[in-house]
C-alpha cells in the first residue's frame, strides 16, 4: 500500500511538472486570443503602462485577409475545419468551449439551470453545427467579404480622449487600418476598470453564465476550454483580490456599427492555483503577483463595454 501511495504522488508530481504552465493559469491562460475587428492582426500602439510591442494574437475568429507587418514576420494562417473559414472553425471552437465547460460546472449551453449529459452534449454539437451552417449561409448571403459581427481614479495613469499612440506608436511603421476614432472619457475607464473585476471573480467562481454577460461568445468559448482543461487536470485557479495599479488607452476606434478599445493594464491579485485536494500548488495565498495585459473592450453604439480579447505583453 505505501508503495502505491508513493508511485500515485510520484505520477501526480510528473504530471504537473510536464503539464502546461501554472503561472499562466489566469483567465486567458497567459495566451493572445480574441478579437480587435480589423485590427486583429495588427500591434496595439505602445504605451507607458505597456511600453514593449504586445504578442501576436495566437486564436480568433477574424479571418487572416493579409500577413501585418505590424508583428515582424508574418505568422501563417491557422488551417480551418476542411478548409473552411477561420470564423467557423472558431465559432465551433468557441461554442464546443462553452459547451464543455458548462458540461462540467452547470448551467446548460444557453443559461439553463441543469448541467449536459452525455446525450445532452450530442444535441449541443448538434445545435453547434446547424448555427455554425446557418451562420455561414447568412453571411455568404447578406455580408459578402465583409467581417463577421460579433456576439455581443487613480488607476489609468493616462486619461487620453481619443484613439492614438499613447508614448510609442507602432514598431515597423507599419499603416493602421482606416476606422473612425472613439473619444473615450472618465465612465469608459471606469467601465473597464469594473469589468476587469467582474471577469476575474466570473473566471475564479467558474461561473460561464456570468461570462457571458462581461465578455463576447468568442471569449467565453476561451475561457470555457481553458476551464475544461484545468478540470480535467484536477485543478482550479482563483483570481481574487484583484487591484487596477495603472492602465491607459492604447487606441479606440469605430468599425462596422461597433466601437473598440484596447487598454493596457497592470494589476496585481492573489493568483492561486489549487489541486482537487484544495492544496496550493502554484502561487501564493498571502503574496500578491503582477501581470501587464492588454484588454480589447468592444460595444455597439450606445451598449455596454463587453470584452473581446486579451494580449500579452513581450
Amino acid at each position: 500500500m505505501r508503495r502505491s501511495s508513493s508511485l500515485i504522488a510520484a505520477l501526480a508530481v510528473a504530471a504537473l511538472a510536464f503539464a502546461p504552465s501554472l503561472a499562466d493559469a489566469r483567465a486567458g491562460g497567459g495566451s493572445s486570443v480574441g478579437s480587435r475587428g480589423s485590427r486583429t492582426y495588427s500591434a496595439p500602439p505602445t504605451t507607458n503602462t505597456a511600453p514593449s510591442t504586445a504578442a501576436p494574437m495566437e486564436r480568433s475568429m477574424t479571418p487572416r485577409s493579409a500577413p501585418s507587418p505590424s508583428y515582424g514576420a508574418p505568422a501563417p494562417a491557422s488551417p480551418a475545419f476542411g478548409g473552411r473559414s477561420a470564423f467557423g472553425s472558431g465559432l465551433l471552437g468557441g461554442l464546443l468551449g462553452v459547451g464543455l465547460g458548462s458540461m462540467l460546472f452547470g448551467g446548460g449551453m444557453f443559461g439553463g439551470s441543469g448541467g449536459l449529459g452525455f446525450m445532452g452534449f450530442l444535441g449541443l454539437l448538434l445545435q453547434a453545427a446547424l448555427l455554425f451552417f446557418a451562420i455561414r449561409w447568412l453571411m455568404r448571403r447578406f455580408m459578402g467579404n465583409r467581417q463577421p459581427a460579433m456576439a455581443g481614479g487613480p488607476s489609468f495613469a493616462r486619461t487620453q480622449q481619443q484613439s492614438g499612440p499613447v508614448g510609442g506608436g507602432l514598431g515597423g511603421g507599419a499603416a493602421r487600418p482606416a476606422a473612425a476614432p472613439v473619444q473615450i472619457g472618465k465612465p469608459d475607464y471606469e467601465a473597464f476598470d469594473r469589468l476587469l473585476h467582474e471577469v476575474q471573480a466570473a473566471w475564479s467562481a467558474q461561473d460561464l453564465n456570468a461570462l457571458r454577460r462581461v465578455a463576447t461568445l468568442e471569449m467565453v468559448g476561451y475561457f470555457g476550454e481553458q476551464l475544461s482543461d484545468q478540470a480535467g487536470r484536477g485543478l482550479r485557479n482563483t483570481v481574487t483580490h484583484v487591484k487596477l495599479e495603472q492602465g491607459d488607452l492604447s487606441e479606440a476606434w469605430s468599425e462596422s456599427g461597433r466601437e473598440y478599445a484596447t487598454v493596457a493594464m497592470r494589476f496585481s491579485s492573489l493568483d492561486v492555483t489549487r489541486d482537487s485536494a484544495g492544496r496550493v500548488v502554484d502561487g501564493d495565498v498571502t503574496l500578491r503577483s503582477m501581470a501587464t495585459e492588454l484588454w480589447t473592450f468592444v460595444r455597439s453604439r450606445g451598449g455596454e463595454w463587453v470584452l473581446s480579447a486579451i494580449q500579452q505583453t513581450r
